[in-house]
C-alpha cells in the first residue's frame, strides 16, 4: 500500500503540503483531457502553485492508456523538469503516471516491465487523486498499459509501482456522470468478489472484500441515481479502497484476464467489460468454491436461510445479475461490438494474462472462449 493514504472530505487540499514533505520542487499532473476541459486539473494545478510548488500538466492519458501515452508522458516529464508526479483522474491516469514513475528511474522501455516484480529501483514519487470510486489505482500495485503493437494490455505487477501516497476525497467525485458511477462501481465489485474466490485469498483480504461487497451492495444504486448523495459517494469510495486492499494482495482471476483482452483489441471501457463478463466467469467459477459464493449472496443483502450451499451460491450469481441490470450495464458484449471471430485470440491472451494464474477454477482455452460466447 501507499505510505500514507488520505482519506475523506477535503482531503485533496493536502496535496501542496504532501509535495513539501516529500522534498520535492516541481510536478507534473498526468491526467485526460476531460478533467482539463472541467477544470478540475486547473484547480490541482493552483492549489499545488499556492503552496508554493512549480506544476506543469500533461493531459495525454486516454481511457485504457498505451505506451505511446507513457512515452508521451515521459517526455513531458523531462522537459518539464519535475521531480514528483501527481496522478489526477481514475484508473488511466493513474496507471499512466504509474509506469512513466517507472521507467523514469528505471530507464527502457514500459514493455520491459510487463509480469511480476520487473522493476530494480524505487519509482519516481507519485501521489494519486482519484477522482472515481472503482479502479483503486491510486493505491495498487498493478499497472495496466496497452500494448499497441500487439492490442494486448500489459499485466504490470510490481510492488514499486504503488504511488507513494493515495488521496480519496468524496468531493472530487461528486461530478462523475451516472454511467461512470456505474462502471467503476462494478470494477470494484469484481475486484471484490475476485479476491474474495481467490486460490491465495486471506483472513486479511477475505475482511476487506467482503465488506466492499457489502458497501456496494448497499449504496451503487444509490450513487448512480443521484451524483450528488454524498453518503452513498463516501461509502463507495471506501469500498473500492477496501476492494483494492483486497485484489492488491489476493490478485484476481479470469474476470479481468478476459477483460484485459477486450480492451486491447476494441479499446472498450474496462469497468463495463468487468461487469458483462463477471456473472458468466463466476457461473464457471461456482463449483469450486459454492461456500464462498454462499457468503457473497448474504454480503449482497440476500435470503438464503434454509437453501443448501449449492442453491445459495447461484443466489449470489442472480444479484451480480441484478445489480448489474439495476445501475444500466449492458446485457452482453455484442452490445459493445465484440465480433465472434476475435474470441479465440483473446482467449488464448487471457489464458497467459498474469489475473488468471489466481482464478479458483483452472480452464482451457476452449473454456474461456464458451465464457465470452455466453457473454455476447
Amino acid at each position: 500500500m501507499p505510505t500514507v493514504n488520505l482519506m475523506g472530505k477535503g482531503s485533496a487540499q493536502e496535496v501542496g503540503d504532501r509535495i513539501k514533505t516529500l522534498g520535492c520542487h516541481k510536478a507534473l499532473i498526468v491526467t485526460d483531457k476531460d478533467l482539463v476541459k472541467l477544470g478540475v486539473a486547473d484547480k490541482m494545478k493552483k492549489l499545488i502553485e499556492e503552496a508554493g510548488i512549480g506544476c506543469a500538466v500533461f493531459a495525454g492519458a486516454e481511457p485504457n492508456p498505451t505506451d505511446l501515452n507513457v512515452e508521451a508522458g515521459l517526455r513531458a516529464l523531462r522537459e518539464s523538469e519535475s521531480d514528483v508526479i501527481v496522478s489526477l483522474g481514475g484508473g488511466s491516469p493513474h496507471d499512466c503516471a504509474k509506469a512513466i514513475a517507472l521507467v523514469a528511474t528505471n530507464g527502457g522501455a514500459i514493455h520491459e516491465y510487463e509480469g511480476v516484480d520487473k522493476s530494480r529501483k524505487a519509482i519516481l514519487p507519485l501521489i494519486a487523486i482519484n477522482t472515481t470510486s472503482g479502479t483503486a489505482s491510486e493505491m495498487t500495485r498493478f499497472c495496466i498499459i496497452t500494448d499497441t503493437s500487439r492490442k494486448v494490455k500489459m499485466a504490470i505487477v510490481d510492488w514499486r509501482v504503488t504511488p507513494t501516497v493515495s488521496i480519496d476525497d468524496p468531493d472530487m467525485m461528486l461530478g462523475m456522470p451516472p454511467g461512470l458511477t456505474a462502471a467503476t462501481g462494478m470494477d470494484a465489485l469484481t475486484h471484490a468478489v475476485e479476491a474474495y474466490v481467490s486460490t491465495i485469498a486471506t483472513p486479511i483480504t477475505d475482511a476487506c472484500a467482503i465488506k466492499a461487497i457489502e458497501l456496494i451492495a448497499q449504496n451503487l444504486r444509490a450513487a448512480v441515481a443521484n451524483g450528488a448523495n454524498y453518503a452513498a459517494r463516501e461509502a463507495m469510495t471506501y469500498a473500492e479502497f477496501l476492494g483494492g486492499m483486497a485484489f492488491n494482495n489476493a490478485s484476481l482471476g479470469y474476470v479481468h484476464a478476459m477483460a484485459h483482452q477486450l480492451g486491447g483489441f476494441y479499446n472498450l471501457p474496462h469497468g463495463v467489460c468487468n461487469a458483462i463478463l463477471l456473472p458468466h466467469v463466476e457461473k464457471f467459477n461456482l463449483i469450486a468454491c459454492p461456500e464462498r459464493f454462499r457468503d457473497i449472496a448474504v454480503a449482497m443483502g440476500e435470503k438464503v436461510e434454509g437453501l443448501s450451499t449449492r442453491d445459495a451460491a447461484d443466489v449470489a450469481i442472480s444479484a451480480i445479475r441484478k445489480l448489474a441490470s439495476d445501475v444500466g450495464i449492458p446485457a452482453g458484449l455484442a452490445q459493445l461490438g465484440v465480433r465472434e471471430e476475435d474470441l479465440h485470440i483473446m482467449a488464448e491472451n487471457a489464458m497467459k494474462d498474469a489475473c488468471a494464474a489466481t482464478n479458483p477454477r483452472m480452464a482451457n482455452i476452449a473454456d474461456i472462449v464458451q465464457i465470452f460466447r455466453n457473454a455476447l
